[in-house]
């Protein structure tokens, strides 16, 4: 009987060892909904942003990506990014992708314009700028180098 005791004991202490880490996982993620309002970008590329990556204005979190989806008719990459409602953004401002490192990952940066009136819920950004891929720069200095060997 004393054995039972003992690991129904070490089974709790399991369970609620497991609780606390996804508890930690949890926050760490910030898998919370962000709120806020929701602007969308166009872009020709995604470049590997995904949804729950950050949106940062200057270095700092201002919201996250919530949705991605393809225009069927244009073809371009549609970004939905839900921003802090303390954060207004100029109705001029742009977007690009951003490499978080060179080990990967990816935000979304925004670069506020001068204009005073500001992007609504639901607006555009059309002046996007695409990622840099790292793959196709080091392709064409390869065959550059190659062409003037000749």
């Amino acid at each position: 009987m004393h054995r039972n005791t003992l690991e129904t004991v070490m089974g709790a202490i399991v369970l609620l060892a497991a609780a606390g880490f996804v508890a930690l996982a949890y926050e760490a993620a910030d898998v919370k909904g962000s709120g806020g309002y929701e602007i969308t970008a166009e872009f020709g590329s995604t470049g590997g942003l995904s949804v729950g990556d950050d949106v940062r204005i200057s270095g700092i979190k201002v919201g996250q990506i919530t949705a991605q989806q393809l225009d069927p008719i244009t073809y371009v990459a549609k970004v939905s990014m839900a921003i802090e409602p303390t954060i207004k953004i100029p109705s001029d401002s742009s977007a690009r992708i951003t490499a978080a490192s060179l080990l990967g990952g990816n935000y979304l940066e925004l670069m506020p314009g001068a204009a005073t009136d500001t992007l609504a819920a639901g607006a555009v950004i059309y002046d996007t700028r695409d990622p840099i891929s790292l793959s196709d720069l080091l392709g064409k200095a390869v065959f550059s180098s190659n062409n003037t060997a000749n």
